[in-house]
């Protein structure tokens, strides 16, 4: 439409290979952790489809698969007690326009036995890295996924 075909043919070659390279290395990891991405504190909310797809491509499990495909903030609620019944071992948190107080995670009743408070593998990645679709979460955003979940595998 623009006149860009060849410029638009690249980028999209070009972001299918560092996925790819991220799927590699994945692949390398010793197990698959099992992750929760955290998209909001209260309500606690899960990760929205393309994070899921993200974090499985960076070799972790998502902990809530049957919301992925929840459009809304509100299909993605979930109890902080299953969350912690699911004993997620790496946490990722992206609070879409504010900053993660990890503390709030930390000292939630009940957490202080989940494998990744326990394992200090809390981590927050900044909304504009992953929780916007476009090439900053296929690039920077996936990049930082995979940093997480390679900690908790260990591989970093």
């Amino acid at each position: 439409l623009v006149g860009a075909e060849s410029r638009a043919a690249a980028l999209a070659s070009s972001l299918e290979g560092g996925l790819n390279d991220i799927r590699a290395r994945a692949a390398a990891l010793p197990r698959r952790p099992r992750v929760f991405f955290e998209e909001w504190d209260d309500p606690l909310i899960s990760g929205i489809r393309w994070v899921d797809e993200l974090v499985e491509i960076a070799g972790g499990q998502c902990l809530f698969p049957e919301l992925r495909a929840g459009r809304l903030a509100r299909e993605r609620i979930v109890p902080a007690e299953r969350v912690a019944a699911l004993d997620p071992e790496v946490i990722i948190a992206s609070w879409c326009g504010k900053g993660v107080k990890k503390r709030t995670i930390v000292e939630r009743p009940g957490w202080d036995r989940v494998s990744a408070v326990r394992h200090g593998h809390v981590y927050e990645i900044r909304s504009t890295y992953i929780l916007q679709p476009g090439p900053a979460a296929l690039t920077e955003g996936v990049k930082r996924v995979h940093e997480c979940i390679a900690r908790a595998a260990g591989q970093a």
